[in-house]
């Protein structure tokens, strides 16, 4: 048995600037609903350096006004780290990355209904000898579920504040603020029995930390425990190696037990267990009033990952939300269009005619508006993903969809990044960091921008107002070709997984193992915050990148300008974009595309979105002082374009298959950007590159050709 901790002491802050807390918790404690809380919209979201793995640091102010900063660090079940995110997590508390500063004090968050499980992570966190703060979240739930926990025995066993939260709605969090302003913090009394067989190793260890690697002692003790739990088996780009000594002794103790035949890891998790057993059944309790039998989470569950009602329920909510995105936004999208017109009619009558004018209305104006005008719909759909992922559904999803992933030899757990992918593949494909083995993780990254992602609504919904106008088509018919694009988007990733875990990376299918969260009613807040964010960046990209793209292809579509008198057609053929445009027609030609269709897919490739633009710039449309007459004019323009020879250009047929190429062809260089990042090679990125968009080629080939065959 180890000797237990120096007595408690206040710990000084060591900082004379404001503190750093590190927020931690296990996944679905609501650890970023109290970040949120805390912070508001003081955040700053980037990555790592050197690894993509999403950090948010947010100013937060205590009670009496004073700031100090918040680390968000990603979720995790264990210091014993398994995935990068969890390296991540691991290596900011021991101290391991240079780029970011070990924080002085520590939050841990845990959900109140299943307290003994989170308590593992926390039980690891006291180890570090650094002043703690714990938050009993979800305090709310766990009473309707009939548990009382004793706050202040627990406080008093561990030595540390104990705050009851549910910060969901308030409840506890000017108690946190006014515990995060102490400067008196204690540190906690927390001390338990390693196992007499491990004590010498975790001595040496500890010595060679404090030695070789300058860590503290306390550090070095909580970090020795770590390297006997997960033999350090996970490392990320960013993080400090152990010095060879203190890599000689681990292996060395390694090789000892492994002789004696002692599982030495399951020796000190057992013993963190035992000890935490023990701290549970003091202070947990349950009202014998509260009725026994399934709790309410359990009853919905009955019904929501039923083999059948799980998948009629999946897709009622996916057909909601499209029709929504269809019904919903037509007013909003309405006064964009209106004010866009007023902008481009005032704009239009400060500047006279000439190339000047052309380059603001037919340029500027005109490309961010086939863009902008699509903001509604965006706002609706992350509604529906902030909805779905705040009352705990997303897990669901995953769980129903383990049945299937399984026969293409991965596991639910990738299908959180392809769901999170329908919104942008870039977070989804960072997402896939939770995936512990590499070749599902490669897997899941090279299928992942299949998923219809926000970017390709606006081509999906402007192509098919092109192709079935309002006026004529049911509303249904147009849901319906919405589901038919993105399910096709979808089986598409499931048919390439299924490929490369056969062929390219073939493995065993790994097994899901996956918490399903109770239901919580969706917060408002949270949920509020995130589309806001993504309209800020949807509107920010249409104001900067899309803004940028549409002046310079307003250009390359007027220069070298053509004779005077020329056809306007005739013009456009002769500019840059048009000979870019007429020498990519041979390869597009046989899908029924044209040099004017090649122009937008070349521009697409910055973003999906470009396209719109691009067509609102070759086809110059123009808005009027007549707002009914400026709803739907790019559609009307598409409508009306005609080939040389007469015959309509957007017909149903190629309306579809254009659609279908946005579904499968990789046109998103940020995204190959991204997969080099997370690959930390070209080969993977320009592999997903060729094949994605020779795929999109081929079947689009075979469905113009068939529709022509059959007549369309």
């Amino acid at each position: 048995m180890t000797p237990p901790l120096p007595p408690t002491k206040p710990a000084p802050s060591t900082r004379a600037s404001a503190p750093v807390y590190g927020l931690v918790g296990n996944p679905n404690c609501g650890k970023s609903t109290l970040f949120n809380a805390l912070t508001g919209l003081k955040q700053k979201v980037g990555n790592y350096p050197g690894v993509t793995v999403e950090r948010k640091i947010g100013t937060a102010y205590t009670q009496h006004g004073q700031p100090l900063t918040l680390i968000d660090l990603p979720g995790t079940y264990s210091l014993a780290a398994r995935s990068p995110d969890e390296a991540v997590t691991r290596d900011v508390l021991l101290g391991r990355r240079t780029d970011t500063a070990m924080p002085d004090r520590i939050v841990c968050v845990v959900d109140a209904t299943n307290l003994e499980r989170n308590l593992y992570l926390v039980h690891q966190i006291l180890d570090l000898g650094r002043p703690v703060i714990l938050v009993l979240n979800m305090i709310d739930v766990a009473e309707e579920l009939g548990m009382r926990i004793d706050t202040a025995r627990l406080e008093q066993l561990l030595g540390i504040p104990v705050i009851a939260c549910a910060a969901s709605s308030g409840r506890g969090v000017i108690e946190l603020k006014l515990t995060l302003s102490r400067s008196d913090l204690p540190l906690s009394r927390h001390a338990w029995g390693v196992p007499a067989a491990i004590a010498p190793a975790v001595s040496e260890l500890q010595a060679s930390l404090q030695e070789n690697d300058g860590k503290p002692p306390l550090i070095a003790r909580a970090e020795a425990l770590l390297l006997l739990t997960d033999r350090d088996s996970v490392r990320v780009a960013g993080s400090t190696a152990l010095a060879p000594r203190t890599q000689e002794i681990l292996s060395s103790w390694e090789k000892r037990w492994a002789a004696a035949g002692t599982d030495w890891a399951a020796e000190l998790v057992n013993a963190r267990y035992d000890s935490i057993g023990k701290l549970t059944a003091e202070v947990v309790g349950q009202d014998s009033a509260t009725p026994v039998g399934p709790s309410v989470s359990d009853r919905i569950d009955a019904w929501v990952t039923h083999p059948v009602w799980g998948w009629a329920i999946f897709g009622t909510i996916m057909a909601a939300m499209f029709l929504s995105i269809f019904t919903l936004a037509g007013i909003p999208m309405g006064w964009i269009e209106s004010l866009m017109g007023a902008l481009s009619t005032w704009v239009s009558g400060l500047i006279p005619a000439g190339d000047l004018h052309d380059l603001v209305i037919d340029g500027a104006i005109a490309g961010v508006q086939g863009v902008i005008i699509f903001l509604p719909q965006i706002i609706i759909l992350f509604f529906f993903i902030g909805l779905l992922e705040s009352t705990g559904y997303m897990a669901r999803a995953a769980f129903i969809m383990d049945r299937m992933m399984s026969r293409v030899g991965l596991n639910g757990r990738s299908f959180i990044p392809l769901l999170g992918s329908y919104a942008c593949a870039i977070p989804g494909i960072m997402a896939t960091r939770t995936i512990e083995q590499p070749k599902d993780r490669l897997v899941t990254i090279l299928v992942a921008p299949f998923m219809s992602c926000s970017a390709r609504l606006p081509v999906y919904l402007l192509l098919i107002a092109a192709m079935v106008p309002t006026s004529e088509v049911p509303l249904g018919t147009k849901v319906g070709l919405m589901l038919l694009m993105y399910s096709l988007g979808t089986f598409g990733a499931f048919g390439f997984a299924w490929f490369f875990k056969k062929t390219l990376l073939r493995s065993a299918p790994p097994l899901m193992i996956m918490e399903l969260p109770p239901y919580r009613l969706p917060g408002v807040r949270d949920v509020a915050q995130q589309m806001a964010e993504r309209a800020g960046i949807f509107v920010k990209r249409a104001g900067t990148v899309i803004l940028g793209l549409s002046i310079v292809l307003w250009f390359l579509a007027t220069y070298p300008k053509a004779p005077e008198g020329t056809p306007k057609e005739q013009a456009l053929a002769h500019s840059f974009a048009g000979q870019a445009g007429h020498a990519l027609e041979p390869v597009i030609a046989p899908l029924g595309f044209d040099w004017r269709i090649g122009i937008g897919l070349i521009n697409s490739f910055a973003a999906r979105e470009v396209f719109n633009s691009a067509m609102s710039v070759i086809f110059a449309v123009e808005t009027s002082d007549d707002e009914e007459a400026d709803a739907g004019h790019l559609r009307d323009a598409l409508q009306a374009a005609v080939r040389t020879d007469g015959s309509k250009l957007f017909t149903p047929l190629v309306c579809l298959n254009l659609m279908v190429f946005y579904v499968f062809a990789m046109q998103c260089l940020s995204t190959v950007a991204v997969v080099k990042r997370e690959t930390n090679s070209w080969r993977w990125p320009l592999f997903q590159l060729g094949y994605m968009t020779g795929f999109a080629w081929g079947l689009c080939l075979v469905i113009y050709q068939v529709g022509r065959v059959l007549g369309y």
